[in-house]
């Protein structure tokens, strides 16, 4: 019979007799990483937690925009220094990475991607919430961005492997340029346009092609790099699909975990890390969120984190940061620590009678 060697993590029944549902065999590592290693990370809020850890672990983080050496740690934070390897706010999308790589590669700027706030000040919309002062000029933002690129072109020379969470499959795009935003125009800055803005919710199909590109890309630049994906278990604040946000959720990120399982399979150099699974899976009932059903609790990052940084023992055990998340409670997701601008969303929820 086929099932008649298969061990006990295979089996629903006997994962269920164990309290932790057999966690430490959900995360069986292709990708070994060993003390010294230098890893790269980006993508969504919840993303930020790894960064966290591996600072703190005998990894080494590849961090490409230091905060200034006398800037409070607090205060670092809140202007997008330490979140990732380099201070490109949240990547939500596989099209936001491969479209910010082929800026880096290129040094592209685009008259699109920045918008001017209702007190006059420019940001630059493909990171927003970089510069909570916003720029005084559009010159200024354009400087900061190319520095920004350089620094993030440079940054794939000087790592071993790139961590990337994907966390949408929504997202706002410009009609005539195809460019794509982590936030919808008019919640930061600028304005929405229908004629000049449109929905996309990408596809298996896109999500696939724009990570395949994006990490043939990074290897031009590193050959022999790996790759480990993971999908925020973070549901959507607010869906503009026109479905309900529930069901919303689960084909986002359904189409995220397909598509990371995908390349996961045909490549050994990539690697998935179950987060998703951990947080959202129906035999630890929820209890890996907060009350708003959404953020998830420091016990949730650090059962991840346990299951990551044990199946890699060479690494010496299972860092303990410090938690550096002390920030007003305007620029941080609800209940959570991690700055994210589609939690700004929920500001438009009408309330109900």
């Amino acid at each position: 019979m086929p099932y008649s060697d298969l061990p006990p993590q295979a089996f629903w029944r006997s994962c269920r007799e164990t309290a932790d549902f057999r966690l430490d065999a959900l995360y069986a590592p292709r990708v070994r990483l060993t003390p010294g290693m230098r890893l790269a990370t980006a993508g969504s809020c919840f993303a930020q937690n790894i960064a966290t850890h591996v600072r703190a672990s005998s990894l080494h983080l590849v961090e490409a925009e230091p905060a200034p050496a006398l800037m409070p740690p607090e205060v670092a934070r809140r202007y997008g220094y330490g979140l990732f390897s380099a201070r490109y706010g949240n990547v939500y999308t596989a099209r936001q990475l491969r479209q910010l790589l082929e800026d880096a590669e290129d040094a592209a700027l685009h008259e699109e991607a920045f918008w001017t706030r209702p007190d006059g000040r420019w940001i630059d919309a493909l990171r927003p919430n970089v510069e909570p002062e916003g720029f005084a000029s559009l010159e200024e933002a354009c400087a900061f961005r190319r520095d920004h690129l350089r620094r993030v072109r440079a940054m794939f020379d000087a790592m071993d492997v790139f961590v990337f969470t994907l966390g949408l499959t929504e997202c706002w795009a410009d009609r005539a340029t195809g460019r794509v935003f982590p936030v919808a125009p008019g919640v930061l800055g600028g304005s929405y346009d229908p004629a000049r803005h449109v929905f996309v919710n990408q596809g298996i199909a896109e999500v696939h092609e724009d990570l395949t590109e994006a990490i043939a890309r990074m290897r031009r630049w590193a050959p022999g790099l790996k790759v480990l994906l993971t999908v925020s278990p973070v549901p959507l604040t607010a869906t503009a699909s026109g479905q309900h946000v529930l069901t919303a959720t689960t084909l986002s990120k359904s189409v995220l975990r397909a598509v990371a399982g995908d390349l996961a399979a045909r490549d050994p150099d990539i690697d998935y890390v179950p987060s998703y699974e951990i947080i959202t899976g129906t035999p630890f009932r929820s209890r890996f969120y907060n009350d708003n059903l959404r953020t998830v609790t420091a016990e949730g990052v650090q059962t991840v984190m346990s299951v990551f940084f044990g199946a890699h023992p060479a690494l010496g055990g299972v860092p303990r940061p410090d938690n550096l998340h002390a920030l007003p409670a305007a620029r941080l997701d609800e209940d959570g620590g991690d700055i994210c601008e589609e939690a700004l969303l929920d500001a438009y929820a009408e309330p109900r009678p």
